[in-house]
C-alpha cells in the first residue's frame, strides 16, 4: 500500500477524480467536481491511498470545510476507504500521512469534521466544537496537536 500526496499535475489526478465520481458516496461526487474545478491551491493536496494500481482510498487537506465561518484551518476531509479495504486501520495511516505532509508544510495542528461516534478519538482527535452542517446535522470539529 502505498499513499500519495498529489496535486492536479500529478499522473493519478484524473483517475482518482473518476473513482471519487463513481465510489457512490456523495461526498465523492463533491470531492470529482472540486477536483474538476481546480479548487485545491497553494498546499491543499487530495491523498490517495493505492496498493499496486488499484485505488482503496482518499482524503482531502484543505483550508476550510464545507460548514461556512469557522475559525480552523487546516482540515483533513473527505476520508473514504473503500469497502474491501476497511478494518485494516487504512484511515489511520491516510490520517498520519496527511499530518506528516501538513507538518511539511509548517503547520502544528490539523482538523476535521465528523458525526462518527469514538472514531476519530481513538487516534487521538479531540472534539473542539459542534456545528450544524448545511446538511442539517451537528457535526463535531475534532482538533489533533501534529507532533514530531
Amino acid at each position: 500500500m502505498e499513499i500519495k500526496i498529489m496535486t492536479e499535475r500529478h499522473e493519478l489526478w484524473d483517475t482518482v477524480r473518476a473513482y471519487a465520481a463513481e465510489c457512490g458516496w456523495s461526498s465523492g461526487k463533491i470531492l470529482a467536481e472540486d477536483m474538476c474545478r481546480h479548487r485545491f491551491t497553494d498546499w491543499e493536496r487530495v491523498a490517495v491511498l493505492t496498493d499496486g494500481e488499484e485505488i482503496c482510498g482518499y482524503c482531502t487537506i484543505i483550508k476550510e470545510e464545507a460548514i461556512p465561518d469557522m475559525p480552523y484551518t487546516p482540515f483533513i476531509g473527505t476520508l473514504f476507504i473503500a469497502e474491501s479495504h476497511r478494518g485494516n486501520r487504512l484511515g489511520e495511516r491516510m490520517l498520519l500521512a496527511s499530518m506528516d505532509y501538513l507538518k511539511s508544510v509548517g503547520f502544528d495542528r490539523a482538523y476535521l469534521i465528523s458525526d462518527h461516534v469514538n472514531l476519530y478519538e481513538k487516534y487521538g482527535f479531540r472534539v473542539v466544537d459542534k456545528r450544524m452542517a448545511p446538511w442539517g446535522r451537528e457535526e463535531k470539529v475534532y482538533l489533533k496537536e501534529i507532533q514530531d
